[in-house]
């Protein structure tokens, strides 16, 4: 008993003192003054400096531990001119956005490959367009960080607009169809949709729906024309009635299977734009009394962690949401960190495959 309460207040005492290091305002000179060296060895060594030798460094680095020193960031960035921040811009306020996992898997890709580079991140949104460059613009002008990822891709998006005339580096997850030359990271969405419409088409669907997102958002563009041209190539019927646009949420997917399984006529297989949508649109017709995949078959986008868990899981292309946003992350860091004239526009395109499960394993029954 002795010995276990001499081990408790022994680490209690460990602990008090990591606290009390915490709590000072430890400074460069007591840094230099432990260490046996000048204050300006101490900053040659924060900053990398090629002429400080590694046992030097070493030592330094190892009493800035033990005091529990931290450089002042900000200070530096007066000097460097830099932050090591970049940011995040939503396209929505983020209590609507957070609740679609796709964005937060992009944003789990982006902060990883950052904190792995030594550069914080910051998260920026807001209710309306003007909104969204009001805030861009003081993160910008106030030089609160390095650089920028788009989160998403509009049809004349006034934040990139913005950037670009800036100058600013910025990387966007999508395409620009007004800038084509820009930093980008992205899916082939068009040959995604196309290859999800065949896999329908090839189990004898005839009459195939399509649940898409918000028809500003260059994603949901883009997956509707792989969904059209798979349609037309093989000679279906293309009915606008069985096409619903809305938003990346589940009640979208609700409300498009109110309306679509109304019809006289409905479709017996879909291509929904996002896992979350489909969601919804499970929800609708377990409500209304269908059976997926022998009333409706489904193939999604996405591949959310949760597609798999769903009743039944969902068939869905994986784009590979994670590599996304550490690519994008990646690109944007390597940018700021080259100088301006030697940047070069770069659009790297992830891979995308079609991970085939219960919601899409059902021919439709043929009408005598």
């Amino acid at each position: 008993m002795k010995t276990r309460t001499k081990h408790f207040l022994t680490r209690k005492s460990a602990e008090a003192s990591r606290t009390r290091r915490l709590l000072m305002s430890v400074t460069i000179k007591d840094v230099a003054r432990k260490a046996g060296v000048s204050p300006s060895t101490v900053s040659r060594v924060l900053s990398n400096h090629p002429r400080i030798s590694a046992a030097t460094a070493r030592k330094v680095r190892e009493i800035m531990e033990e005091m529990g020193y931290h450089p002042n960031m900000m200070a530096k960035s007066l000097v460097s001119k830099t932050t090591k921040s970049i940011c995040v811009i939503l396209p929505k306020p983020a209590e609507e956005l957070f609740l679609n996992l796709f964005f937060m898997e992009l944003i789990r890709g982006i902060v990883a490959q950052a904190a792995r580079s030594g550069y914080d991140v910051l998260i920026s949104s807001g209710a309306s367009e003007a909104e969204e460059v009001e805030a861009v613009a003081r993160l910008v002008n106030g030089r609160r960080v390095d650089g920028a990822v788009l989160l998403y891709s509009r049809k004349d998006d006034p934040v990139v607009e913005f950037l670009k005339q800036r100058e600013f580096p910025f990387v966007l997850v999508g395409r620009s169809e007004r800038y084509p030359d820009i930093l980008s990271v992205d899916t082939d969405n068009v040959q995604a949709a196309y290859d999800a419409a065949r896999h329908l088409i090839s189990l004898g669907h005839e009459r195939i729906g399509f649940v898409g997102g918000p028809p500003n958002m260059v994603v949901s563009m883009d997956r509707m024309q792989g969904y059209r041209r798979a349609i037309e190539e093989a000679g279906l019927p293309l009915r606008e009635d069985w096409i619903v646009e809305g938003e990346f949420l589940q009640d979208s997917g609700y409300r498009a299977m109110s309306m679509l399984m109304s019809l006289p006529e409905r479709p017996s297989g879909m291509l929904v734009v996002d896992d979350f949508v489909t969601f919804g649109v499970i929800r609708g017709l377990n409500e209304l009394g269908y059976r997926i995949p022998q009333d409706l078959s489904i193939v999604s986008f996405n591949n959310l962690a949760l597609a798999e868990l769903s009743s039944p899981p969902i068939s869905s292309v994986d784009i590979g949401s994670y590599h996304l946003g550490y690519t994008a992350s990646q690109t944007l860091i390597r940018a700021v960190e080259t100088p301006r004239e030697e940047r070069t526009s770069v659009r790297h395109i992830i891979p995308h495959r079609l991970i085939v499960r219960e919601s899409s394993l059902f021919a439709p029954v043929r009408k005598a």
